[in-house]
């Protein structure tokens, strides 16, 4: 089954853009377009993209309070990619926090566009961690967000757990974390659902913010 997106932008030529790019692959499917998050919810339920691929700025609703809308009202929300011109966005650390699972330039090569929508929709790795980690280090708490570190104690996560967490921290994906630890895909595969469940993180990108900002790894 193809990979479906729902583009969300209010400038016309950067949705038609993407549609190009997108519906050039042969397992990624553009269902809708929408010019505002105000458009989203009612999109979402009806044509259930697995993908939503969103400008981070929009006039009446931008992709922060959309992002925290769907995953708040949507029984089984997509993945949510905030799409954004500038990389060093406080935007753009605010729409993660809010529960984005990555983020895309607008300047971005139609091969990157086409490689952030397939991780995504995979779950399996996380996008861009060196600009997560860089974001982090400018807009995150420095190890001080209460939240955070209350959400890491309660996690009690056993030594495994944390050197998984660590290893997601740097963008591994499950087979590279395996292989790191000598140990198989489905054994990693369980402890990364151990660490996001007891994190209460929707997903690694979640995951990997409590632990920037509870301290437990330094994002520098």
């Amino acid at each position: 089954m193809p990979v479906t997106v729902l583009l969300v932008d209010d400038e016309p030529l950067v949705r038609a853009g993407l549609r190009v790019v997108l519906e050039a692959q042969d397992d990624i499917e553009v269902v809708g377009e929408a010019a505002d998050g105000a458009a989203v919810i009612p999109l979402v339920r009806e044509l259930r993209p697995d993908v939503v691929a969103m400008d981070v700025r929009m006039p009446l609703l931008d992709g922060i309070e959309t992002t925290r809308a769907v995953l708040r009202t949507v029984a089984e929300p997509p993945k949510i990619v905030v799409i954004t011109t500038f990389e060093n966005d406080e935007y753009v650390y605010e729409a993660l926090r809010a529960g984005a699972d990555g983020f895309l330039l607008k300047r971005a090569r139609p091969a990157e566009i086409v490689h952030a929508v397939r991780l995504v929709a995979a779950g399996e790795s996380l996008l861009f961690p060196a600009s997560v980690r860089q974001l982090a280090a400018r807009y995150g708490d420095g190890g001080g967000n209460r939240a955070a570190r209350a959400a890491l104690e309660r996690a009690r996560l056993t030594d495994r757990e944390a050197e998984v967490l660590r290893l997601m921290t740097r963008g591994l994906s499950n087979a590279e974390i395996a292989a790191r630890l000598v140990v198989g895909s489905e054994t990693v595969k369980s402890h990364v659902s151990a660490v996001l469940a007891k994190l209460g993180a929707r997903d690694r990108t979640q995951a990997v913010i409590t632990a920037y900002e509870s301290g437990f790894v330094a994002p520098g």
